[in-house]
């Protein structure tokens, strides 16, 4: 249930089971005197009969003094008490006020002809009023006795004590249970939410709880959502300070080589040795491509940077997607003819994209360049783009072509294919993390290292994913998937 909900129904059980409580009071009162009124009543009666006899002596209704009424004074007690009035109104004697009291009173007239003949009750006594009528019929006077219900207040204070103790221990309990169920409810759920928090800010393991179905039920689950968040990004920074680390080292290795060359050549260019003409070329072309790798491993390494930070956006257009895709699978032909490799093209494209133009031909390079420099003389590679609903190009080989047809999905396809030495199945998924390579490509000083890193970088950013297959005697396959732009119809 919801805490508010229940907080609502809580307040309202606090506020209304007392009122019930004090109602419940009431009637059980009201049902005790109706059982007593019967009974009460036949008492009284008997208690007030015998006094008439004395009482209707009509010559006790004439102003006299107070000692002829002893005899009326007798007949009174704490419980009975006797009021005698002349018919003018004026009180001749009471049993509870003093004689001086009694010769100055008078009361209403009109009052005192009132509910005549009738037994008066009310919540403390009975009262019986009675005229008095002379010899010669005329009014002398009233009596009027009040006895007191002292049975009825002994039960209606043993009733109150034991119906007033029974409400108070109710009450107790009611609002016992009120703030037990505070504390289950609110309390106990905040002081263990509190634990996991201090528990997790000291490192601590936080002890798993199944959140209620509430509010703080939803404010836990909040704070396990974050938490998750908190460990995914904390061991995000972990893992970019070790590929940083792994970076770090990675270049100062791949930069001592040609770092050791450079020097080695300039020395013996500086030094006092005569060098042929022919010689002085050949070392000054070593040096120019060691300066172009190292140049070339300080702008990957820049843009990878670049690209990992989270301000970096790509700057996406739309553009026709022939004409795209025909610019990305030119210009390739005479780096791999350089090579000896036979380079082979195939493009089915239709419809346009959002892309970043300068970004998707990072990718064509990296891809690329990479097939070309592992890929050897004679061998061939495959660079086709083929929209989705397009068959897949026969020269993509048969075992893959199920694989990859599932994995293509709705989107357009990029793929660079190569013959070659295949690479280790368990370098499959790290060999799109950065400087991880071959030890022969690291020797050789032809790569960076960062070439897949930085396309599959630049491939997730526009939305898409990058795949890499490779089998031992066919060869690597590298596939780009590109999201396509969305078309909507009227």
């Amino acid at each position: 249930m919801k805490i508010r909900h229940w907080l609502m129904i809580s307040y309202i059980v606090v506020m209304v089971l007392p009122l019930l409580a004090l109602y419940l009071l009431y009637s059980l009162l009201t049902a005790y005197d109706r059982e007593q009124d019967l009974m009460e009543y036949m008492e009284a009666m008997q208690t007030i009969n015998p006094l008439e006899s004395v009482l209707n002596d009509a010559s006790l209704y004439t102003l006299q003094s107070q000692g002829n009424y002893d005899a009326v004074r007798e007949l009174s007690d704490d419980s009975t008490w006797i009021r005698l009035y002349r018919y003018d109104g004026i009180l001749l004697f009471s049993s509870l006020e003093d004689s001086t009291t009694v010769r100055w009173t008078r009361v209403n007239v009109n009052q005192l002809y009132r509910q005549v003949s009738e037994l008066q009750k009310n919540l403390t006594t009975y009262t019986m009023k009675q005229p008095v009528v002379s010899e010669n019929g005329q009014l002398a006077g009233f009596y009027e006795i009040t006895i007191r219900r002292d049975a009825w207040l002994r039960g209606v204070q043993n009733h109150t004590v034991v119906i007033g103790s029974a409400l108070g221990a109710f009450l107790l309990l009611l609002y016992a249970g009120a703030v037990y169920l505070l504390h289950r409810k609110l309390n106990r759920p905040l002081l263990r939410l509190q634990k996991q928090m201090s528990a997790f800010a000291d490192g601590r393991r936080v002890e798993p709880i199944t959140p209620a179905k509430d509010e703080i039920g939803a404010l836990q689950l909040h704070f396990v959502d974050m938490k998750d968040k908190i460990e995914r990004s904390q061991l995000a920074i972990a893992t970019q300070q070790k590929e940083k680390e792994t970076m770090l080292a990675a270049l100062s290795h791949d930069l001592k080589t040609p770092l050791t060359v450079i020097r080695a050549y300039t020395e013996e260019l500086l030094g006092d040795k005569v060098i042929a003409e022919q010689e002085k070329k050949e070392y000054q072309a070593i040096l120019n491509d060691k300066l172009h790798y190292m140049q070339q491993l300080i702008d990957d390494l820049s843009m990878y940077a670049s690209l990992q930070a989270s301000s970096n956006r790509l700057h996406q257009v739309e553009v026709e997607g022939e004409e795209l895709f025909e610019m990305l699978l030119s210009g390739y032909d005479e780096p791999s003819a350089q090579k000896g490799v036979r380079l082979v093209t195939l493009q089915q494209i239709t419809g346009s994209y959002d892309v970043d133009v300068k970004q998707m031909i990072r990718i064509a390079d990296n891809l690329v360049s990479n097939a070309i420099r592992h890929t050897p003389a004679g061998g061939q590679i495959l660079m086709a783009a083929i929209s989705s609903g397009q068959p897949l190009p026969p020269d993509v080989w048969t075992v893959l072509l199920e694989e990859l047809e599932a994995w293509r999905e709705n989107d357009t396809l990029l793929l660079v294919q190569n013959d070659g030495e295949s690479i280790p199945e368990d370098l499959h998924d790290a060999i799109f993390e950065p400087f991880i390579q071959g030890e022969a490509s690291r020797t050789a000083g032809g790569s960076s290292g960062l070439g897949l890193s930085i396309a599959k970088l630049l491939v997730e950013l526009h939305g898409g994913a990058i795949r890499l297959w490779s089998i031992e005697n066919y060869g690597t396959l590298i596939v780009c998937r590109i999201p396509e732009r969305k078309r909507f119809s009227c």
